[in-house]
This record gives structure tokens, C-alpha cells and sequence, in this order.
């Protein structure tokens, strides 16, 4: 900071010659650094959409960015390749299908996610959840079922099986409904 204020005094003409040949590499030097910090920063504030505590939603509520609902929201939420939070304040009455959802808050109903859905401290869901990464808090709430069925994993451990049970191929059956 002291060589920005000491690089201003030059450009406003008290000093042009001395002092201002040797900040003024250091500012090429951090002037190319600072707007792309905040360059960034905007990028990723763009792709985040808030609805406030205040705002109440009913029916269906579909988008193509990243949400953050504080509010109440009834009917069906679909944000399939974006990240849903519940806000603490955030009560929702829906069906949910987004890439991850996160909750702070309250839903109640069924929760689908292509990733992950993480319900943390203070968190509650009443309803389902098909993920295949779920991810419960301490001091979480959750009432329903977790389905964690992989799309890709499926194929995968299914030829391992057989392959296993070509070992002892008298015992066929029984492991396919053990692992049941």
C-alpha cells in the first residue's frame, strides 16, 4: 500500500521523474492480479440465485444456476445440474431433484440428487433420499428412506459377483440374497 500512495503522488505530477520508475513495475505487476480476484468472485456470485426468508413460492420452481432458498417453497424444485441449499430459514414442501443439495433448514419430501446431499446440523428432512452419497450431521433430523444405488457402480459390482461365485458355483443363489 505504500507504494500505490507513493506511485499517486507522481502521477499527480509532484515527482514524475524519480519515484515513479520504480512502482511502477509493481503496479503491472499487482494491477493484473487484483481484478481477477474480484473477476472470479463475481463469476460465482452470478451463479448463485437467493430467495429471501420473506418469499413464499407455490408450484414449481425449475432453473439453471446454483439456488439458496430462505423462504417457503410447496410443489416441485428441479435444479438437475446445480447445487439446492436450504438456508436455515428455509421451509420447503416438495419434491426436490437437484446435483447436491445441502439443508439447513426444513423439507419435507422426497430428496433426489445426482451427487450428494448433505443435511447438516440443525438440518431436517421428512421423506426419501435417492443419492449416492449422503452425508447426516449430528444434531441433524432425517424420517424416510436412503436409496444410495450408483449408476455407474452398478454394472461394476455386479460382474464382480459372479466372478466370486464362480469360486463355489454350488452357491449361486444364496449370496444374490444375503446381499439382499
Amino acid at each position: 500500500m505504500w507504494k500505490r500512495d507513493e506511485a499517486v503522488k507522481p502521477a499527480s505530477g509532484q515527482q514524475p521523474a524519480t519515484p515513479a520508475t520504480p512502482p511502477a513495475p509493481t503496479q503491472q505487476a499487482s494491477a493484473p492480479a487484483a481484478p481477477q480476484q474480484p473477476d472470479t468472485r463475481r463469476q460465482i456470485e452470478r451463479d448463485v440465485v437467493n430467495i429471501g426468508k420473506s418469499v413464499v413460492i407455490k408450484g414449481e420452481l425449475n432453473g439453471s444456476e446454483d439456488l439458496t432458498i430462505e423462504g417457503h417453497v410447496e410443489g416441485k424444485i428441479e435444479l438437475k445440474d446445480h447445487v439446492l441449499t436450504i438456508g436455515p430459514n428455509g421451509k420447503i414442501k416438495a419434491a426436490v431433484f437437484a446435483k447436491a443439495v445441502i439443508v439447513l433448514g426444513e423439507v419435507n419430501g422426497n430428496v433426489t440428487a445426482s451427487e450428494k446431499v448433505d443435511i447438516r446440523d440443525g438440518g431436517s428432512v421428512d421423506g426419501d433420499i435417492v443419492s449416492p452419497r449422503v452425508a447426516i450431521a449430528e444434531g441433524a433430523h432425517f424420517r424416510g428412506t436412503v436409496d444410495m444405488q450408483r449408476k455407474g457402480g452398478q454394472p461394476g459390482q455386479q460382474p464382480a459377483k459372479p466372478a466370486g461365485q464362480a469360486q463355489q458355483p454350488g452357491q449361486q443363489g444364496q449370496p444374490a440374497a444375503a446381499a439382499r
